[in-house]
């Protein structure tokens, strides 16, 4: 492997990339950085001040305002600690609404590749091989049934205490992915040198054990 590497995963939500790349970079020894914690963090945002996304000017002054960092694993909003209130149906639907301004995806793009141009790392999202790092030594694609996706998120939520139904959880995903593979900028899509990984049924020990024999 090379001094400074990147790794590339992306997928729909759900599939278990944030739990992967996570491990692979414990493995590695290198920095995971969580994109879609940064889209999320900005749909936080919105709807605690109550902000109209609609409102293109009121979202890119509240952008221009906002700082998005990650320490030890913890996702940092304007220096407070949101790792649990960025999980939600609602954030999530709010997170892909605005990562379809351009000035979003400007913002945040630029310090995501600012951040793989002095250290090796592995960050995951929607569109990461396609646009993000399209030039990342590694690519991975990894999906799973929206059935299989439904029930991980599900468990994710009630384990942090969001008593949230099934069919809710899978309605929001069906949604979730027809906005993020149909929408005009970067939209999802497997980058054609990604390799594909579908979860469904698998570990993530299984699934972080095909991804490590590929890189190594």
């Amino acid at each position: 492997m090379k001094d400074i590497f990147r790794i590339a995963i992306d997928g729909p939500g759900g599939a278990g990339k944030s739990t992967v790349a996570k491990e692979v970079a414990h493995a590695l020894g290198i920095d995971y950085i969580d994109t879609g914690a940064m889209y999320r963090a900005v749909g936080y945002k919105i709807i605690r001040e109550g902000i109209d996304p609609g409102d293109e000017k009121a979202v890119e002054k509240m952008l221009s305002e906002t700082d998005i960092d990650f320490v030890k694993g913890d996702v940092l909003l304007d220096g407070e600690k949101v790792n649990g209130q960025i999980r939600t149906p609602e954030v999530s639907e709010m997170a892909s609404l605005c990562s379809a301004y351009a000035f979003v995806r400007k913002k945040l793009v630029t310090a995501q590749r600012k951040m793989g141009k002095t250290k090796s790392i592995i960050m995951d999202g929607r569109d990461i091989g396609t646009n993000v790092l399209a030039d990342a030594e590694y690519k991975f694609f990894v999906t799973a049934s929206p059935d299989e996706r439904a029930k991980r998120r599900q468990k994710e939520l009630s384990e942090k205490g969001r008593g949230v139904s099934y069919e809710e959880v899978l309605a929001d995903i069906i949604k979730r992915d027809h906005k993020d593979t149909t929408r005009r900028l970067n939209p999802l899509k497997q980058a054609e040198d990604a390799i594909l990984i579908d979860t469904t049924g698998m570990t993530v020990e299984e699934v972080v054990s095909k991804i490590l024999k590929e890189i190594k």
